[in-house]
């Protein structure tokens, strides 16, 4: 046999081999890193909306007791996302005897939901705010 440079049919065959392994290796994680980032932005929405519903409730002091109340968030602030929320305003602690007009401890408790695809996901929030008892509702 003569001395002869270069590769064997067989070394580029097997060489390519492993270059198409490690390259389907790296598209599979590119597109798992992909399908988590989108997960973690609808998450990440979540998140804020239910801060900024959250916040609304605890200023608002005409919110009904002792009922469930929600609605789906609008296109605009879920970013055509489907998603709403359902909240529950409970009267927590008071005064003994407490009756119109008296400061009590009103806990709320807010579900924000969204839709993952056909998966509905969700997570909840509890806050809690000093309130005015209204005239005419006892506890």
């Amino acid at each position: 046999m003569k001395n002869q440079r270069g590769f064997t049919l067989l070394e580029a065959l097997v060489a390519t081999m492993i270059m198409g392994v490690a390259v389907a290796g790296i598209l599979d994680a590119l597109a798992a890193s992909s399908r988590n980032v989108a997960r973690l932005t609808q998450a990440d929405r979540a998140v804020m909306l239910a801060r900024t519903k959250m916040d609304e409730l605890l200023v608002n002091d005409a919110l009904p007791r002792k009922a469930y109340f929600g609605a789906p968030f609008s296109a605009a602030e879920a970013g055509a996302m489907p998603s709403g929320w359902q909240a529950r305003v409970t009267p927590v602690e008071a005064a003994p005897g407490a009756t119109d007009l008296n400061w009590i401890i009103d806990r709320i408790e807010l579900e924000i939901w969204w839709m993952d695809g056909t998966t509905r996901r969700s997570f909840s929030l509890e806050g809690y705010r000093r309130a005015l008892l209204p005239q005419g509702q006892g506890i």
